[in-house]
């Protein structure tokens, strides 16, 4: 399916959009539609307005939100908090219905919204934007079509993934642009270090970025990096894990454990503790370290783009159910690497992701491929942008849908 901006030149500032979005999982939610909705305002034209349940998470992804306004503007998208209330008003049946209709992650619909939706004289796109999976199953769902059981209205179920076939992943048209700027400037790399108020690292030492979940083998980590001959610089973002952070270096441990400013030392390990930053501060994060641990899904897709060597913990699930998820990634990421160097890309990944059955995560065998892991990373980051952009995709098929 084309993406190619010429084709969709006659949509272009006509379409209406209205994203749905529940937070579930901490800033994963709020942060992908954010994402697609400034994309699909700022690189497609759409007039977007993104609904959403909780304005002080995406406050701290999106500085210059006001959350106590109701509505607001911010970067070409128009802003509505979403309760109930103002779908529940009389004039409920009057809603202003969307062209393209996202409901993100399943959240449901206002009742009072489908019903204006079926009574809408135009034809609606109605997407279902499903969570990330490279699973194989998901080429079969992609863009599946599901009549409503009431409405004469069909609702389109819509994946992003990282092979062909799949709704592809978010990046913005000037991404990698971006990033090239960043990592070749010594002056932008030196600001952003200074910015934060550090020293730039010693070039013989390994930069890491800790974005984590909360995790039991986190000390094990921990302790690798300390007693080990190389130096590391650690940055950890300020967020799940700061406690356990806190607590490792003998520092209270309490609301504001190990806050942004904090550092600490013990043997070969520097760890300093990072304010929490929006998207744009973020990616440069990861163009400044060597390796990322990443979390969930819209930084696992960052990292992809970073051309780092990464370690994804993906969300946890009951009865290990991510497992599977985790393998299905590996098999595009670690498909193209060396035995070797593959099956300790494997085994790190599942260690870190709490599978029992390889033990306690082991930095040493890991990081002795980390050129082989560099090296995939470029390589990876070009097979994924062939897939095609998710936010490209998405405007070709409400395209072919709406003409």
């Amino acid at each position: 399916m084309s993406s190619c901006p010429a084709l969709l030149a006659s949509t272009r500032a006509l379409l209406t959009c209205d994203i749905f979005c529940t937070v579930i999982d901490n800033f994963g939610d709020a942060g992908v539609c954010w994402r697609l909705a400034r994309q699909l305002a700022n690189e497609y034209g759409w007039r977007v307005r993104l609904f959403i349940d909780e304005l002080t998470t995406l406050a701290r992804l999106a500085p210059g939100l006001d959350v106590g306004r109701e509505r607001q503007v911010l970067a070409g998208v128009a802003i509505e908090h979403w309760h109930q209330s103002p779908f529940a008003e009389p004039g409920a049946a009057a809603l202003s219905i969307a062209d393209v209709v996202i409901e993100a992650f399943a959240c449901d619909l206002p009742a009072s919204y489908l019903a204006a939706m079926a009574r809408h004289s135009s034809r609606v796109a109605w997407i279902n934007l499903e969570y990330l999976s490279s699973e194989d199953w998901v080429t079969n769902f992609h863009l599946r079509a599901s009549p409503h059981p009431r409405h004469a209205l069909t609702k389109t179920f819509f994946f992003p993934g990282l092979g062909a076939h799949t709704g592809g992943v978010l990046r913005e048209r000037d991404l990698d642009s971006q990033r090239r700027a960043f990592v070749e400037s010594a002056a932008e790399r030196a600001g952003w270090w200074a910015a934060l108020g550090l020293p730039r690292p010693d070039p013989a030492a390994t930069v890491v970025s800790l974005f984590c979940y909360e995790n039991p083998v986190l000390d094990a980590l921990l302790e690798q990096w300390r007693d080990a001959t190389d130096p590391l610089v650690l940055l950890v973002p300020q967020g799940a894990i700061s406690g356990s952070v806190a607590r490792f270096f003998g520092h209270p441990v309490g609301p504001r454990a190990f806050a942004a400013g904090t550092s600490a030392s013990a043997g070969a390990l520097s760890a300093h503790a990072l304010p929490f930053t929006d998207q744009h501060g973020y990616d440069r994060l990861l163009w400044s370290a060597d390796i990322n641990f990443v979390r969930g899904e819209d930084s696992f897709v960052r990292a992809q783009w970073a051309r780092k060597p990464f370690v994804w913990h993906i969300y946890p699930q009951a009865d290990d159910a991510h497992l599977p998820k985790l393998d299905a990634a590996l098999a595009h990421i670690g498909s193209a690497l060396e035995p070797r160097a593959r099956d300790a890309l494997t085994r790190f990944w599942h260690t870190w992701n709490g599978n029992p059955t390889h033990g306690l995560p082991d930095w040493q065998n890991f990081i002795q491929h980390r050129q082989a892991f560099a090296t995939r990373a470029h390589a990876w980051a070009d097979e994924l942008a062939t897939v095609g952009d998710l936010a490209g995709h998405l405007a070709a098929f409400v395209q072919n849908t709406l003409k």
